[in-house]
């Protein structure tokens, strides 16, 4: 259905619900369902169908009807899910949803622990372990998603929660784990049943390891350094004359990208509608993007670790689980924030305040040259600014900072920094704890571990029908002392185009230094006549290790390849192929075809010159060391997508130089025109004097 509306009459058809949307819709859902007892699990903006938004956006057609997707429990264990219309103020449709359930709220996670720590078995179980009977206060658990335990299966809503102690409020449980673990039922907020390991382990009496300014203090403190710290200078940036973007509602203009940044409950950030201003021609690039899921499992065998294998884009929500940015993102220089907003379960609505930050940092060189003829004094040497779009959110444990980097050469970057703490589980003195973990403290196991993720693109180079394909490095076929290669030195670069969905699965190999391709095949380079290409850059690409018919694998498919590409379709319900591992995934079994799977089909669809979704898989294992603990440093990783074929020339040859000087000039000693101010602000690092340009002038 659609309303003859203008934008006057409603908001953006990619923009996110506001609170007062959020309201409304939980409003409709009441009357819909009058008179039965529900709760909230979730509200959303239900995105209109592609082909919709660019009739609108591009041809005049009539706007899109904006809708909200929403989730609610019944009775304690009915789940529904539906659309809502916010122009009718009505239901569209709903429907039941079985053999898994939704993703567990902020106040599913929260209520786990007074739920845990009231019960008389868990209790008795830390006075066990050893906790001190007038301590039993100062346990706490994490609440985590229960994967799938075939015990229940999906007869009950549950978690399980992973058990701590510690001394006092500021010090961190994770240094004094407990060795067993309750299974909880969130709706009927009771502990259902504990999994208590063969062998029992005492727990830790050593001191707690923590990382705050007083812990800090008590570690490294002394009378010529009170505090404990290193001495470090602090570094100021500075943007006097402002900002280089513009906002237009959610659009953002940069640098000639302009594109629409969008956030939800699961993905968090979604970059949408991204266009590409060549100097006049407004050039579409990518139709969306996004983190669809993730999956972090661990390595050990042993029961119940087997069941630590957290989905936590689907089970939790990078949009639920995001952190407020205002003093937690430590950004420099000149920010702009967005705030996110979510539903409680009694349909009121909840805010996080700057959950998106918005900044510029200074990128390096762009690119410079210069002459030796004249002792490099001829040269031209730009430096350039990047744009990073960035949230962080904190599931459980673990940390999650994501970047979205626009750089001004035309490509687009995803850095994930991981930080936070490791998940860990005590081990005695003695013990052996085998090649599953690491001790990184004492009594402190801390298990191997991968943080896998994928990553969804819907590619739109200029125009709905694209291709994708793979680009391997190789050496020529010809031996050395042939006719075609007789000095033996020739290779060069083997590109195949995927022409069904079983052509696209794929994964990364270094030996040829594999990329892969997302192409136009009817936008043609006049230079090089090859198609407009955006080409992907990832190489960190760890393999998922669970084996074939592990529980990992089931539940979390797409895992196995770093690339799966598949038609575009809108379904009947409007998901329109995002999640990979199904559209409500705790406690998923992975035993039915769902997401990717269903997706993928025999492998016989055509994917060359049509509407395509890649879906590519990336990530890190996580062998922990003393060094990861109690806080860990970040650990960094990152893929791009870089223009190929996409530009006749630099495409950043329009970015104003830092210095430049010509033959001619340095000949008659002059400075180019051109050249940007001398530079007032450098000053050399111990003289004190201010230098006469940021570069090497003369």
């Amino acid at each position: 259905m659609i309303q003859k509306l203008s934008l006057q009459d409603q908001k953006h058809p990619l923009d996110p619900l506001s609170k007062e949307e959020i309201s409304q819709v939980a409003k409709v859902v009441k009357k819909h369902f009058s008179g039965e007892e529900f709760i909230f699990n979730t509200i959303s903006l239900q995105e209109p169908i592609k082909k919709q938004f660019y009739a609108w956006k591009d041809e005049g057609a009539e706007i899109p009807e904006r809708k909200a997707f929403f989730v609610i429990i019944k009775n304690k264990r009915d789940i529904y899910d539906g659309i809502v219309s916010l122009v009718s103020d009505k239901v569209l449709t709903t429907k039941k949803i079985e053999n898994s359930y939704p993703i567990l709220s902020p106040s599913d996670l929260s209520s786990t622990e007074s739920i845990v720590k009231k019960d008389p078995a868990v209790i008795e179980q830390c006075l066990k372990c050893g906790v001190p009977e007038d301590e039993l206060d100062n346990v706490c658990c994490d609440a985590w998603a229960v994967g799938y335990d075939e015990r229940w299966g999906t007869e009950r809503r549950l978690q399980q929660a992973l058990m701590y102690w510690k001394s006092d409020e500021d010090d961190s449980h994770y240094s004094h784990p407990l060795d067993f673990c309750p299974i909880v039922d969130i709706d009927e907020g009771k502990v259902i049943y504990i999994d208590i390991p063969n062998r029992r382990r005492k727990v830790s009496k050593h001191k707690h390891s923590s990382f705050h300014p007083k812990h800090i203090r008590d570690k490294f403190g002394s009378k010529s350094n009170p505090s404990g710290y290193r001495d470090s200078k602090p570094i100021n940036i500075t943007q006097p004359e402002g900002v280089s973007f513009s906002f237009d509602g959610n659009y953002i203009e940069w640098s000639n990208f302009k594109f629409h940044i969008g956030f939800n409950y699961r993905e968090g950030i979604v970059l949408s509608d991204i266009a590409y201003n060549d100097h006049g021609k407004v050039r579409p690039m990518f139709h969306r993007m996004s983190l669809a899921e993730m999956i972090v499992p661990y390595g050990n065998p042993d029961h119940p670790h087997q069941r630590k294998h957290a989905l936590d884009i689907g089970e939790y929500g990078a949009g639920n689980c995001t952190n407020p940015l205002t003093l937690g993102c430590d950004c420099k220089g000149v920010i702009h924030y967005m705030d996110a907003h979510f539903v409680d379960k009694h349909g009121e609505p909840l805010t996080v305040k700057n959950a998106v930050c918005i900044h510029e940092e200074d990128d390096g060189l762009l690119f410079k040259h210069s002459d030796f003829r004249d002792d490099f004094q001829t040269t031209v040497v730009t430096r350039g600014k990047r744009l990073i779009i960035s949230q962080i959110f904190t599931a459980a444990n673990y940390e999650y900072c994501l970047y979205w980097i626009f750089r001004q050469d035309g490509t687009i970057k995803l850095e994930i920094r991981l930080t936070g703490i490791l998940n860990t589980f005590v081990c005695a003195d003695d013990e052996d704890i085998g090649p599953w973990g690491t001790v990184v403290y004492p009594n402190v196991n801390a298990h191997n571990h991968q943080h896998l993720f994928s990553l969804r693109v819907h590619p739109r180079i200029d125009g709905d029908n694209n291709s994708a394909g793979v680009s391997d490095a190789k050496s020529a076929s010809y031996p050395t002392g042939s006719k075609e290669n007789k000095y033996g030195n020739a290779f060069y670069c083997d590109k195949q185009v995927f022409k069904t969905v079983s052509d696209s699965l794929t994964n990364f190999e270094s030996s040829t230094a594999r990329t892969w391709d997302l192409f136009n095949p009817s936008s043609i380079n006049p230079h090089s006549k090859k198609p407009a290409s955006y080409k992907l850059v990832s190489t960190f690409c760890s393999p998922v290790l669970a084996q074939e018919g592990s529980l990992v694998r089931k539940r979390a498919p797409w895992a196995k390849y770093s690339t799966e590409v598949v038609p575009y379709k809108d379904d009947e319900h409007g998901y329109g192929r995002i999640y990979p591992s199904g559209v409500h995934v705790c406690q998923q079994s992975g035993e039915k075809t769902f997401g990717i799977q269903e997706w993928m089909g025999d492998g016989s669809d055509k994917i060359e010159n049509t509407d395509i979704v890649l879906f590519h898989s990336f990530g890190i294992t996580h062998f922990p060391a003393p060094e990861d603990f109690p806080v860990m440093p970040t650990e960094i990783f990152d893929l791009m997508f870089r223009p190929r074929h996409f530009f006749t020339e630099n495409p950043c040859l329009d970015v104003k130089p830092s210095h430049a000087r010509t033959v001619t000039e340095v000949k008659n000693n002059k400075l180019d025109s051109a050249s940007l101010d001398l530079d007032k602000a450098s000053t050399l690092a111990f003289s004190g004097e201010t230098t006469k340009s940021s570069c090497c002038s003369k």
